[in-house]
């Protein structure tokens, strides 16, 4: 069994599909979470999105042949990443990989080290370190340059300041994703860098959501998160998309046959109405407001938002009744011209 797990650890990054058993021993060291073979497919954890995103990363990290990391393997990841889960700073884990460098080293031997480092990083926490050789993003990064890991990512999140008020801000059961494209028109970007979570895009028509719900289960406890945010963001989650709503369930199911969404999203608890206070958000706490004011300050522009939109009852009944009285304007209107047509008609052919 020990031979049959090395060989399977040992086996190229490069190599896609990954198989279901080296997906397995790959969970029990990044996430430290035994899943057998025969029950990876079982409960409510839906891990495919992970490896989906797993693989990307290494194919963008070996792009150019390589030449900006030492990453080979899915060994080579594991054992980088139990460096970083030490509490090591960044120089001292660079110094001891730089040690098992193949002989002659590379002459960018600092730029391997450190796309290493970030490439294995981005793959233990989802949130993206370092910047890509060949390309820009446009995603979220976090600067990693000293320190631990453990540290780098606690102040960059426990530093978010709450500069916002308060007091007019409202979590209504209607503030939620469905509502946030058919009444408000923002749309939805799947994003699977948890730096990006909540955060608006295309001059707000666009809202970043974290949907790695199996990721974030499985990582309550991990001391490379600051306390509470996990779970804060899995909240967030319960609010946007309210699994106890069975229009969001449709909604959501649809969307997840199309796109290759993490279905737990949709099973991350069911909050209670203090649960919905903003002051109960401290990581995601401004940009839920943000993104609450966005919804609330968009007026309707299209026939649908109006049907849909019951933010401001007043000004939606106001809406339908002048659109009543212009339809039956222009009916009366019309039944008028059809019946002069006529009259011209009759004088014209009297005996018709």
């Amino acid at each position: 069994m020990q031979m049959e797990s090395l060989h399977t650890l040992d086996s190229s990054i490069q190599l896609s599909p990954i198989s279901v058993d080296t997906k397995c021993e790959i969970l029990h060291y990044l996430w430290n979470r035994d899943v057998q073979t025969s029950r990876y497919y079982d409960g409510d954890l839906n891990y495919d999105p992970f490896f989906s995103y797993y693989i990307d990363q290494c194919a963008d990290a070996l792009h150019d042949g390589g030449r900006h990391v030492s990453i080979r393997t899915h060994r080579d990841i594991i054992e980088v990443a139990q460096h970083l889960k030490s509490g090591l700073t960044r120089d001292a884990i660079k110094k001891i990989i730089g040690s098992k460098l193949s002989i002659p080293k590379p002459t960018n031997e600092d730029e391997v080290l450190d796309g290493s480092l970030d490439l294995v990083a981005r793959l233990l926490l989802m949130i993206e370190f370092g910047s890509l050789q060949y390309g820009f993003t446009g995603r979220r990064q976090l600067v990693w340059d000293e320190k631990s890991l453990e540290e780098s990512v606690g102040e960059y999140f426990s530093s978010t300041p709450r500069n916002l008020g308060q007091e007019s801000v409202k979590l209504e059961r209607i503030f939620n994703a469905r509502n946030l494209g058919r009444i408000a028109g923002i749309d939805i970007e799947w994003t699977r860098n948890l730096a990006d979570h909540l955060r608006l895009l295309d001059e707000d028509k666009k809202v970043a959501i974290f949907h790695h719900a199996s990721f974030l289960e499985c990582h309550l406890k991990s001391p490379l998160f600051p306390v509470g945010l996990v779970e804060e963001t899995m909240r967030t989650l319960a609010l946007l998309f309210p699994q106890t709503d069975k229009k969001t369930k449709k909604w959501f199911r649809k969307l997840s046959s199309r796109q290759n969404i993490d279905t737990k999203a949709l099973n991350c608890g069911r909050l209670r109405a203090e649960d919905r206070h903003i002051e109960n958000f401290d990581f995601w706490h401004d940009r839920l407001i943000i993104l609450k004011q966005v919804f609330d300050e968009t007026e309707p522009s299209t026939l649908s938002q109006w049907w849909y939109d019951k933010r401001k009852r007043v000004q939606c009944y106001t809406f339908w009744v002048a659109a009543l009285v212009l339809a039956l304007t222009i009916l009366f209107g019309l039944i008028q011209c059809i019946e002069g047509a006529l009259q011209v008609y009759k004088a014209y052919h009297p005996t018709t």
